[in-house]
């Protein structure tokens, strides 16, 4: 009973700490200049960027970096809620979509799911179908009173698995009226079945077996384990896609020291919910409009055509990008169609 209790009080001063960096490294208002610019890209000199920190229903506080063009008008604005790739962090791939979209004369909003990187939530590094779903709705209650977003012109930008989030949260959320998936994981389905669905009902229950044995001797230890990240070193062997997330996420391209790709693995169990829980069920049910864009050489790229062709309505699009593999849309600017993601939100935020 005494170590039970050691262990309590452990987690709860853990969690007050973790309250307090949030507060401290991520400060409402504060200007990202160039002297303080933590980003994996450089900063744009047509828009301004500041911290800002808003709850979402759970109570777990998100932190986002907000972008808005310089010499905006006076009046209201687009706004955009940007997030992913899974695993990454706003300062990697969403932060880049969002300071671009910024430039086009959007307001938009690159934050940190919960769990991960400035963002509140413990145990860290854990990922959940519903939570990270709701992430995004948080972001539209942020934008959506804000006096300088016009709240009936907002959309979404999910990259990778918060692509599948994304559209998820537009199956839900009648507040999102534009919805951009870019290189889009569906990460219910990734879990449950593995790539191309290669995983069947013995290989799931033993998953789940490792899975839940796994809980109980964390609970007993009062630690939660970790799954290897991406190797620091790769051996020549690994598959093609492996090497494309070593080469964003463990180079100067694309590495970020808060970053859960970059370091360290997610939280063992995380996958249990997933596997329990699909997302995109009522995805057939978003009226509003969605532009889905893939690398032509993506090995992730049946996500996207298979969830395509679920939506309904005539404001649906698929584009595939020639010759571009998966990783290529989280920063290759001659790959990212920033010119149709601008005419897409211009035609659907009206």
């Amino acid at each position: 009973m005494a170590r039970y209790f050691k262990l309590k009080s452990c987690k709860i001063i853990f969690t007050i700490l973790c309250g307090l960096l949030v507060l401290t490294s991520a400060a409402e208002g504060a200007e990202m200049t160039e002297q303080n610019w933590d980003k994996t890209f450089a900063k744009s000199e047509k828009v301004d960027v500041q911290k800002v920190n808003f709850k979402n229903r759970y109570g777990i506080t998100l932190v986002g970096d907000l972008y808005t063009p310089k010499n905006k008008s006076e009046g209201k604005l687009p706004a955009i809620a940007v997030s992913g790739p899974f695993g990454a962090v706003k300062e990697q791939s969403s932060g880049l979509y969002a300071q671009t979209m910024a430039e086009r004369g959007f307001i938009t909003l690159a934050f940190d799911a919960s769990y991960t990187g400035e963002s509140g939530g413990e145990p860290r590094l854990v990922a959940s179908p519903d939570i990270n779903t709701e992430d995004f709705s948080a972001a539209v209650d942020y934008l959506s009173n804000r006096p300088d977003v016009d709240a009936d012109k907002i959309g979404v930008i999910g990259i990778c698995g918060f692509g599948g989030f994304a559209l998820n949260a537009a199956a839900m959320d009648t507040r999102i009226k534009a919805t951009v998936t870019s290189t889009m994981y569906d990460m219910s389905r990734v879990n449950a079945k593995g790539y191309f669905d290669a995983m069947g009902e013995n290989e799931r229950y033993e998953l789940k077996r490792k899975l839940n044995a796994q809980r109980t001797e964390d609970f007993k230890n009062g630690t939660y384990a970790a799954e290897a990240g991406l190797p620091d070193k790769l051996t020549g062997e690994e598959p093609q896609f492996v090497r494309d997330y070593y080469d964003y996420y463990k180079t100067p391209r694309g590495y970020h020291k808060r970053s859960k790709n970059s370091n360290t693995g997610w939280n063992m169990t995380y996958a249990l919910s997933f596997i329990n829980m699909p997302i995109l069920s009522y995805s057939d049910e978003i009226r509003s409009a969605v532009l889905m864009i893939h690398g032509e050489k993506a090995h992730s790229r049946y996500f996207s055509e298979d969830a395509y062709k679920k939506l309904k309505g005539g404001n649906k699009e698929l584009a595939i990008i020639p010759s571009a593999s998966h990783t290529a849309l989280y920063d290759q600017m001659d790959k990212i169609p920033f010119d149709k993601i601008e005419t897409f939100f211009k035609n659907n935020l009206k």
